[in-house]
């Protein structure tokens, strides 16, 4: 049973989603930076450099983030603020990295189905992918509201709980 009432639920995820936004932002200004003053132009690129940009500059590294705070700060930003602690049922950096891959694996297919989808002028495909993030995102979301522990896919298969100190 999880104890932890929905508001500072929720005010964690606020703070964590300005932590990325706030990332995002930082790396719109540098890439327009580089557009502009390097490169006199935004390029024309294909949907594979597309899809690596958009996995390797915002994707990656937000994981990469999240894993290293939960991992070694106990949490990410918005957890700590909030007063909350990530636990762990074995200790291990893959565990955080499992449970960040999956968090974050609907943001993944959004990219992946909204890029495609612009190249492909949004075929059948780039609607079952994007869908199959939305509905992710949802069995996330509900797996976190509704269950009593709290729990969602990523940390089931992660072996890690949110607590109160």
């Amino acid at each position: 049973m999880n104890t932890i009432p929905f508001g500072i639920r929720l005010k964690e995820l606020l703070i964590d989603y300005l932590v990325i936004l706030a990332y995002l932002l930082l790396l719109l200004i540098v890439n327009l930076g580089i557009y502009f003053f390097i490169l006199e132009g935004i390029p024309e690129y294909t949907e594979m450099q597309t899809q690596l940009i958009a996995t390797f500059t915002s994707v990656i590294p937000i994981i990469l983030l999240y894993s290293y705070l939960d991992y070694f700060k106990n949490g990410s930003v918005g957890k700590r603020v909030s007063g909350l602690k990530l636990i762990y049922k074995r200790r291990r950096f893959s565990s955080s990295l499992t449970r960040n891959i999956i968090k974050f694996l609907p943001w993944q297919l959004g990219h992946i189905g909204v890029i495609h989808g612009m190249y492909s002028n949004f075929s059948i495909t780039a609607i079952v992918i994007m869908n199959s993030g939305i509905l992710l995102g949802l069995i996330l979301m509900f797996m976190g509201v509704f269950r009593k522990d709290k729990r969602h896919l990523g940390d089931l298969i992660a072996g890690t709980k949110v607590e109160l100190p």
